[in-house]
């Protein structure tokens, strides 16, 4: 299967607010369709008795409980304001105005932080299965190289880069340049697909593991990311770490939904579920959807993205007609297949 890639990399503020129709379904930010779990919900509320209270002035709780189920220290752990707060602390810390390198199209984040903070980025073209293509992102680096993303699964396509070929990765690239391992949607792997990111760890003092609660946890209105990697590149990252910058609901939900597993678990399936069976329809219907591995489909174009907007499903688009859209909602899947299925 070949798939074509385009991609605008200018930041999402250049582009001028269109007038949109009314929205039957929301698939555009890959969020997770169910809201957040009874017992989380109970927790969130329980916190927030005492919300005229500031939380922590520089958050420990919430690092030390998740570094108890990743299996690092404390010290070893970095949170903020979602996967794209930990980001941009991560690539200020490392970056210095210097260029990162990434695989595009790829998370809005990436693109939108650099400019924010004045790095260059550096766009290496996805393979022709939707994988980041790491032998191209190798040649990419040079020495005004800080950051690299490897996107696992990779956003919007889905696709795994296989272990080994992460690991061959890994032992090429300058220990001087951070690498981002962004696991936003790990959650959803299969255990083949998952890789030993301590073992990882204990190999690369360069590598930092990005993850988040907005997405297969269902926490996106809460704002909830972190990092974990060696002490001394964290230690880079606390040091711009905002002063009560994680709220105590926060500490609440993550550990309601860490005791909430079995529960959780349900969800992923009922999700991966929903996505093989809309991509087999999607297939059978004549159209090319890469595999995926996360709560989201590629949906390669032309035309997709204008058919999703006429039925009034919202979807993100890409330059090339091609649409990404989250997963999981039955009754929004069946209107997306009644969209697109006459496109082939």
């Amino acid at each position: 299967m070949t798939i074509g890639f385009t991609e605008d990399t200018r930041s999402s503020r250049h582009h001028r607010r269109q007038t949109r129709p009314p929205t039957r379904f929301d698939l555009s930010l890959s969020e997770n369709p169910f809201p957040p779990l009874p017992s989380v919900l109970r927790a969130v509320n329980q916190a927030l008795v005492q919300a005229n209270r500031y939380p922590e002035f520089l958050p420990r709780e919430l690092p030390e409980i998740i570094a108890r189920r990743v299996g690092v220290h404390g010290d070893q752990v970095v949170v903020g304001s979602g996967a794209t707060g930990v980001a941009m602390q991560i690539m200020q810390a490392v970056g210095d105005g210097a260029e990162i390198v990434a695989g595009m199209p790829t998370f809005d984040g990436y693109p939108i932080i650099a400019e924010m903070i004045g790095m260059t980025l550096v766009p290496v073209p996805l393979d022709a299965a939707g994988n980041q293509d790491l032998a191209a992102t190798r040649r990419a680096i040079d020495k005004r190289t800080a950051v690299v993303v490897v996107c696992r699964p990779h956003n919007p396509t889905g696709a795994v880069v296989p272990a080994d070929e992460l690991k061959s990765f890994l032992n090429a690239v300058p220990n001087r340049v951070t690498v981002i391992l962004d696991e936003a949607y790990a959650e959803f792997l299969g255990p083949e697909d998952r890789v030993d990111t301590l073992a990882l760890l204990r190999k690369h003092s360069n590598l930092l593991v990005l993850r988040t609660f907005s997405k297969a946890y269902g926490l996106a209105g809460l704002r909830i990311g972190y990092a974990y990697g060696r002490r001394e590149l964290i230690e880079r990252v606390h040091r711009l770490q905002l002063p009560f910058g994680v709220s105590a609901t926060a500490v609440a939900a993550v550990s309601a939904s860490y005791a909430a597993q079995p529960e959780l678990a349900a969800r992923i399936r009922h999700i991966t579920e929903e996505r093989e069976s809309l991509r087999n329809a999607l297939l059978a219907c004549g159209h090319a959807v890469p595999r995926s591995h996360a709560n989201f489909l590629y949906l390669p174009g032309p035309g997709v993205a204008t058919a999703l907007r006429r039925a009034q499903i919202a979807a993100k688009a890409y330059p090339d007609g091609s649409a990404r859209i989250a997963v999981g909602d039955r009754e929004a899947g069946r209107a997306v297949l009644a969209a697109v299925a006459g496109l082939r």
